[in-house]
């Protein structure tokens, strides 16, 4: 296997074209027609539309001509009811059905992790399924719960359309298990845009620059970070994204492959110094809103509540993904009242009320590295309406209601870059420009490691306050499996 090698080409391969033109793109909608759309160098795009015969994919040409009319297909995700995340892929999902008259049945699943494997498990497998992690992924098929998708999945048009590195990580043993259809970028921290300058902070653009501002906001009586790991059955996974972020940024990108492929130690020296700078932040007195206790005991979507509080923010940054944004506040009642309420119209709105800046880089030789992660689409029964779904969940049509409502970034080529919006048209950019991107080490971690261990072991290094590092981190070593 060679899926380590994109951890310093993929800034090169994924989004190129948010810097540059990007060449004639040909899709397909979900009623069977086809734009050409071309992007120039100076953002000029023209698009023609014609009538064409074939998707590229066999059983989706198959489910637009009505074939699969009549038929169910059971899909579930990690997106949380009534999140903007299941609103909006739920929204995706129904241009699919209007064009083929097949039923998507949407479970967005709370303790996904579990639900998921007791299902698969018990027999009751949903059709598809999303999965974060390649190791679970990889756990899936090894134990033959999985259909192979490469022997019916135009791989050919697939391995064209998908940056590189994508294709590559929904493989195993060879053969295609999984589809990537979203991808997250984790290194930007949110904050409150006016609170911020009624105040006179500035966004930092260095590590010491990051401290003096959490420092001054101290000092001004509040707390700079909101921070917390609640997470259901997942808890601890936040931790881990920091962890990796740091670590991009104090240790070469060779040295950050080989910790995720254990080819050295998981408490390598390399990984203690990240862990110490993460404890600056996470366990400084006074600088995460409620300590320790309410890192390791409020829910992830709550997370940064005290932002908003109606005095003034309580706690001024919070380090997460676009997807956060539904979860601000006010944000979730009004998303859980109108599920298709745009985000412009959200009592938050992105880019309005509420900011980001780029995770500031630590160790100047090492550059300006970005950690991402991505979700792919696994199947577990294999009926063709179930073929023509993930089919068109593989086209830029299958995503693109997502992409209009914003907060979603995809790893097929042939979206045209100006279809984004805010934040993620700026984060494309992010990408363009990083000098290395990680993708998410704990995901492609064996899974009783990345979604076992070593989330539970930040769970006990938080309880713990940041103290016994050394123990904690070599008992994650130890269950490294042989």
């Amino acid at each position: 296997m060679t899926k380590f090698r994109w951890l310093v080409l993929v800034a090169v391969l994924a989004m190129t074209a948010a810097a540059c033109g990007t060449p004639a793109a040909t899709t397909t909608t979900a009623a069977g027609e086809s734009t050409t759309t071309a992007t120039t160098a100076d953002g000029e795009t023209t698009t023609t539309g014609e009538q064409m015969e074939s998707t590229g994919y066999e059983h989706l040409d198959r489910a637009l001509a009505g074939e699969f009319d009549g038929t169910t297909v059971e899909v579930w995700a990690q997106w949380l009811p009534e999140s903007s995340e299941a609103s909006n892929f739920t929204f995706t999902l129904e241009p699919f059905t209007e064009a083929t008259g097949i039923t998507v049945n949407f479970q967005p699943t709370p303790d996904y992790e579990t639900a998921l494997q007791v299902a698969v498990d018990g027999g009751n497998a949903p059709d598809l399924g999303q999965i974060a992690q390649p190791g679970k992924m990889h756990q899936y098929a090894e134990a033959g719960s999985l259909v192979n998708l490469s022997e019916w999945f135009n791989t050919d048009k697939l391995s064209t359309e998908l940056v590189p590195v994508f294709y590559e990580l929904g493989t195993f043993n060879d053969s295609l298990y999984g589809v990537y259809y979203k991808t997250d970028v984790k290194s930007i921290v949110w904050y409150p845009i006016q609170a911020f300058a009624d105040a006179g902070y500035a966004v930092p653009t260095t590590w010491d620059e990051l401290i003096a501002l959490s420092d001054q906001i101290v000092a001004d009586g509040t707390n700079p970070w909101c921070i917390s790991i609640e997470s259901q059955d997942a808890d601890g996974w936040v931790a881990t994204d920091w962890m990796e972020d740091i670590l991009l940024r104090t240790a070469p990108p060779e040295v950050f492959s080989q910790w995720t492929a254990h080819e050295i130690p998981f408490n390598h020296p390399e990984v203690l110094e990240a862990a110490g700078l993460m404890s600056q932040i996470w366990f400084t007195p006074d600088y995460a809103y409620g300590g320790n206790t309410y890192i390791n005991q409020t829910w992830i979507g709550e997370t940064q509540d005290p932002m908003f509080a109606e005095g003034g923010p309580q706690c001024w940054m919070q380090k997460q993904a676009a997807w956060i944004g539904g979860f601000w506040g006010a944000n979730r009642d009004a998303i859980a009242d109108e599920p298709t309420l745009p985000a412009a119209e959200w009592p938050n709105v992105p880019g309005e009320d509420v900011g980001f800046f780029y995770f500031p880089p630590i160790e100047e030789e090492f550059g300006k590295p970005v950690l991402g992660g991505a979700d792919m689409f696994v199947m577990f029964n294999d009926r063709d309406e179930v073929r023509a779904l993930l089919e068109w969940l593989a086209t830029p049509e299958g995503a693109a209601g997502w992409i209009e409502r914003g907060g979603f970034l995809s790893p097929n080529t042939t979206v045209p870059i100006d279809s984004y919006v805010y934040p993620n048209n700026e984060l494309a950019v992010m990408v363009s420009e990083a000098t290395t991107l990680g993708f998410d080490a704990s995901d492609l971690m064996p899974a009783a490691v990345g979604n076992g261990t070593f989330w539970s072991g930040m769970v006990d290094w938080v309880a713990a306050n940041g103290e016994g590092t050394e123990a904690i981190f070599q008992s994650i070593e130890d269950s490294w499996p042989s």
